[in-house]
């Protein structure tokens, strides 16, 4: 700890101005600070910690969750598929293997689009055990990624309108299908997993056929790198009460993990 550090953390009287800069350093370098943590490291109240967060998130420079603050999400346009698929390669790959690995023969999987349900996808045609699987999906690079395993996946691809950005099919008639499915489990992509706010996504319409996925399957499991942690987007497709599980990658920060696990979802840590 540098000097300028143990001056603001431990000396009375500090100005609020100052503490508050050093908060927006350590949300920014931890990914999620608590409040109890903040309060110890500078030596005030949690309650002052509460107030300084407030003004923080008033001012637009942290974003408050429960417990803590976790640093501020910048508004971003959707990513294509390419380029999502450049971001937290490692990460997804894993999420990847360990969703694939929850995959049952006989069962009806719901497969929806993103570049970390492709990988799945990728990692599902590598399990020579499965037999007798059948994967309903609205991407159609998902489809093609399974085309190599179609004597044992059978694949059902929904229709609708394409959309080029994700390759993926969307209302009208995207959800005709999934009305009449009934799926033993379904593996759900997004932009953001809050506690609060849900399960989101950047597009509207993507958001309303996962929607109709989550309706049609007994389990949900929701697929999402460190990065969605925490992170909330404008389309909302859940409550967190509606999912059973979430996959994400061990560097995603336990305190944000815990308030997921407090409302009652599973996480698993690939």
């Amino acid at each position: 700890m540098s000097e300028s550090e143990v001056s603001v953390s431990k000396l009375p009287g500090v100005p609020a101005e100052l503490r508050q800069d050093r908060m927006v350093e350590e949300v920014e370098a931890v990914g999620f600070a608590r409040v109890t943590n903040l309060a110890e490291r500078f030596g005030v109240s949690e309650v002052t910690v509460r107030a300084d967060l407030g003004s923080l998130e008033a001012e637009g420079r942290v974003r408050r969750v429960r417990g803590g603050a976790v640093p501020l999400s910048n508004p971003r346009h959707e990513p294509t598929l390419e380029q999502a698929v450049q971001e937290n390669q490692n990460e997804k790959a894993a999420i990847a293997r360990y969703a694939a690995s929850l995959v049952q023969p006989g069962q009806v999987v719901i497969l929806d689009v993103g570049s970390t349900t492709t990988a799945m996808a990728h990692e599902l045609t590598l399990r020579p055990d499965l037999h007798d699987v059948t994967v309903v999906t609205s991407g159609l690079n998902v489809a093609i990624a399974l085309e190599s395993a179609s004597d044992r996946i059978s694949v059902l691809v929904t229709g609708g309108m394409l959309r080029s950005r994700q390759h993926s099919l969307v209302n009208p008639f995207a959800g005709l299908i999934l009305e009449r499915t009934s799926a033993h489990i379904a593996f759900i992509g997004c932009n953001g997993v809050d506690v609060e706010r849900g399960v989101t996504n950047l597009n509207f319409a993507e958001a309303e056929v996962k929607r109709s996925m989550i309706n049609a399957a007994r389990e949900v499991i929701v697929l999402a790198d460190g990065s969605k942690i925490g992170t909330v987007e404008a389309a909302q497709i859940c409550q967190i009460t509606d999912i059973d599980a979430v996959v994400t990658n061990m560097s995603t920060p336990i305190g944000l993990i815990s308030p997921l696990e407090q409302a009652g979802v599973v996480v698993h840590r690939a």
